[in-house]
């Protein structure tokens, strides 16, 4: 069985398109999957709620508004565990690994050392998923029938936004465990935004998007401990009017992460996720601006 197997007659991701696209945005969602393939279960040492740590649970709900307010959300449908999108496409542990891997696998990135490249080795608190090796087909057919396409999908977004638009915001959007600490004060950030240390996206992008969320009455922190990964990285591109930013919500405003349920606190998180991003659309346009083309 592949990849696509795991997924048969359930597609691994989708598109969810506004009528007509209408602002310079697209939301990406990459680790709120949460269809378990049978197949992935078999093959892991975890019960099926052990396996969901590493989950961004509902963070595609709660970033839903953004279609209405006229920009395309992309989803994943497939686990965070069984497949990592916000990794390069070949950053593999070889201790996962029964044989040999190819050349050009990067087994020594620092995501790679803590367990968590493309095909993660653990979730949560170093919990390991896999009882056996793996072989390099299996992590071959995940990234050649679900991430590549996954990133074609969300290169043709972004590209298309561009064409259109003049400029391109990217919002990955992600949620973090409600332990996460900031700072000498030990301060609980609600919001984390990255923004690569000022090279995915312009600072007034970045600090509009703070400011909105602090007007709300939240607590943000900004790029530590989480800058964004390989997707702000990747699309980023600034000077070429390519902007991407990393969010990442606090889970316990939300939901109970032991019970993985949502909590009486979701509702009005989406709705201030929804103002906030009605606001940083009013402001894109004013703060982050086409760069001008250069001499012929």
């Amino acid at each position: 069985m592949t990849a696509q197997d795991d997924f048969a007659g359930a597609a691994p991701f989708e598109v969810r398109r506004p009528g007509a696209q209408t602002v310079p945005f697209v939301f990406n969602s990459p680790h709120s999957g949460r269809r378990y393939p049978d197949r992935f279960i078999a093959m892991s040492r975890l019960d099926r709620d052990a396996i969901r740590r590493s989950e961004d649970c509902f963070v595609d709900e709660l970033f839903a508004s953004a279609v209405t307010f006229g920009a395309p959300l992309l989803a994943a449908h497939f686990p965070r565990a069984y497949l990592d999108v916000n990794r390069e496409p070949w950053e593999l542990d070889p201790r996962m690994f029964g044989d040999a891997l190819p050349s050009f696998a990067n087994v020594r990135s620092p995501r790679v050392a803590g367990g968590l490249g493309t095909v993660p080795k653990i979730v949560g608190e170093g919990q390991e998923i896999y009882g056996a090796k793996l072989s390099f087909s299996e992590a071959n057919d995940r990234v050649s029938g679900i991430y590549m396409p996954y990133h074609a999908c969300l290169r043709q977004l972004v590209t298309e936004t561009h064409a259109c638009f003049g400029i391109g915001i990217l919002v990955d959007c992600h949620s973090m465990p409600a332990s996460i600490r900031v700072g000498d004060a030990g301060v609980r950030p609600d919001f984390i935004i990255g923004d690569r240390f000022g090279t995915s996206a312009s600072s007034a992008l970045t600090e509009a998007a703070i400011a909105i969320l602090i007007s709300l009455g939240y607590t943000v922190a900004h790029n530590k401990p989480y800058a964004g990964g390989f997707i702000t990285e990747h699309y980023g591109r600034p000077a070429h009017g390519l902007h991407a930013l990393q969010i990442e919500v606090n889970r316990g405003l939300y939901m109970d992460e032991r019970t993985y349920r949502k909590s009486r606190g979701f509702a009005a998180l989406a709705d201030d996720l929804a103002r906030f991003i009605e606001r940083l659309i009013a402001v894109a346009g004013i703060g982050v601006e086409t760069p001008p083309l250069a001499a012929e």
